[in-house]
């Protein structure tokens, strides 16, 4: 298949397809006439890339993936490369939920404590987003 046909199958556009062959990491093959032509396996390779970016790798993290299913494997994570991928990227999602954890944590220590000094009865008050001219007024009067 050609080009264009192949970014409309993938769902993505030739410009990426491009780009995703100056990176090594999509390889065309030439017609006489000097088109590019590409099969079914690069048709999985688009898949699997994009796949993994959907769960937020970078492109460069898809490298692994892509040269384990040119060595023949039938899934892009059946080889060792990959795995250490997957291990680094679930090590950094643990970090990150670990971040939010305490995040959460400490707003909500800071939501109680804001609660109890409210006195019984009273709703709160916000002032943040209005507009304070006490300054001006002063200033100015």
């Amino acid at each position: 298949m050609r080009i264009g046909e192949l970014a409309e199958r993938a769902g993505t556009t030739t410009r990426t397809l491009r780009y995703y062959e100056s990176r090594g990491l999509l390889t065309a093959r030439r017609t006489e006439q000097g088109y590019r032509t590409y099969d079914e396996d690069d048709l999985r390779l688009l898949q699997q890339i994009r796949t993994l970016q959907d769960f937020g790798f970078e492109l460069e993290d898809t490298r692994p993936f892509v040269d384990c299913l040119r060595e023949g494997h039938p899934t892009g994570d059946a080889c060792p490369a990959s795995i250490a991928v997957y291990r680094r990227k679930v090590a950094e999602l643990d970090g990150l939920i670990e971040q939010l954890q305490a995040v959460r944590a400490q707003m909500g220590a800071q939501l109680l404590r804001a609660e109890a000094e409210l006195p019984h009865g009273t709703e709160p008050r916000c002032e943040l987003g209005t507009e304070r001219d006490t300054d001006t007024e002063t200033t100015e009067g």
